[in-house]
C-alpha cells in the first residue's frame, strides 16, 4: 500500500477520532496550596496547552478529506468539536488559576 498525504492525513484524523482528551477537573483548592512561582508556571503551561490545542483543532479543521471516504468529514467535525470543549475547559482552568494568583500573589495585580 502506497501512502500518499491524503491518506496519511486522513489516517491521522481517523486515529485521532478515536483518542479521548482528557483535561484535569478544575479545582480551586488545588491553587489554594500552590505557590505564587507554581501559579504562574500553572498559567503558562495551561496559556501553551490552549495554543497546542488551537493549532490542533485548526489543522483538523483545514484537513482535506476525500470524498470517496464516508463518514470522514463526521469524524472531522467531531475532532474538530472535541477540541472546541478541551479549549474551553482549559479556559476556565486558566481563569480559575489567574484568579487565585490575582488574590494571593502581589505582582499579579
Amino acid at each position: 500500500m502506497k501512502f500518499t498525504p491524503t491518506s496519511l492525513s486522513t489516517m491521522v484524523l481517523l486515529l485521532a477520532a478515536g483518542c479521548s482528551s482528557t483535561v484535569a477537573s478544575i479545582s480551586p483548592a488545588k491553587y489554594d496550596k500552590m505557590s505564587c512561582a507554581e501559579l504562574n508556571s500553572e498559567l503558562g503551561d495551561t496559556a501553551t496547552d490552549i495554543s497546542r490545542t488551537a493549532i490542533a483543532r485548526g489543522k483538523v479543521a483545514n484537513t482535506s478529506v476525500p470524498t470517496w471516504l464516508l463518514g470522514g468529514e463526521r469524524v472531522k467535525t467531531a475532532v474538530a468539536n472535541r477540541e472546541t470543549a478541551k479549549i474551553e475547559r482549559l479556559q476556565q482552568q486558566q481563569q480559575a488559576i489567574g484568579a487565585a494568583r490575582k488574590q494571593r500573589c502581589a505582582s499579579a495585580q
